[in-house]
């Protein structure tokens, strides 16, 4: 890193440390983990902004970005910069995610974890209710959907639902023949071992199955790199 730019980059940092002092001093934490966690998530922030400001990478994809868009105003076509393992995450999570967000669709990265949320994407579960199995592949901390939806589907009495994580769930189609993906409040999750499922999408979040947990494909690991 030059000098120059390290400068810039530590005087940024200092910058950061008043307002994160205050920031941290306004709270008090029932746990260590939840500490550690907002410590993180709050070291995490620091880095991205650095990385965004002073990083050639985003130099460079910018002034990528800037080719290809004269590139097609003038007609010519555009090779795609795909990474060294021939997937593009970008592309994958436009082909996959919803554009409101709704259903744990959304392309924000889950990084660093909350402690809240209990289980990871490529885990098997049952649910508890309607006993059908599936494969987590993703989640979101609060519950993220149309409110319609939540109205009809989180009674007035399980209100509470809303607040607690809600997993995004591909369902075993030998307990439900129509392929579905359902929304699934954490309180009604089991995880269950030594179990694949069946689902015609499932090649399309994960690479394989490693006797315990589905691997995410890089795209997925992208957007949920905790799991």
């Amino acid at each position: 890193m030059p000098l120059e730019r390290q400068a810039v980059f530590h005087l940024g940092l200092l910058l950061l440390v008043v307002p994160a002092q205050y920031l941290l001093s306004r709270y008090s934490y029932s746990t260590e983990s939840q500490r550690s966690y907002d410590l993180h998530r709050l070291w995490n922030r620091a880095v991205k902004f650095s990385d965004k400001v002073f990083s050639w990478r985003t130099w460079r994809q910018w002034c990528l970005n800037v080719l290809a868009q004269v590139k097609s105003d003038s007609g010519e076509g555009v090779v795609d910069d795909l990474p060294p393992d021939g997937e593009s995450p970008a592309v994958e999570v436009l082909k996959y995610r919803d554009p409101n967000g709704y259903f744990a669709t959304s392309p924000e990265v889950r990084s660093p974890k909350p402690p809240e949320v209990k289980y990871r994407v490529g885990q098997v579960i049952k649910h508890k209710r309607w006993g059908y199995r599936g494969v987590i592949i993703g989640w979101d901390l609060t519950a993220k959907a149309p409110e319609y939806w939540l109205k009809e589907f989180h009674p007035p009495d399980k209100k509470h639902w809303r607040q607690q994580p809600n997993y995004s769930i591909l369902v075993d189609v030998r307990d439900r023949v129509s392929p579905q993906i359902t929304y699934v409040p954490q309180e009604n999750i089991d995880i269950v071992t030594d179990t694949q499922i069946m689902h015609p999408d499932i090649d399309s979040y994960f690479e394989t199955y490693d006797g315990a947990q589905y691997i995410g494909r890089p795209w997925l690991k992208t957007i949920y790199p905790h799991g």
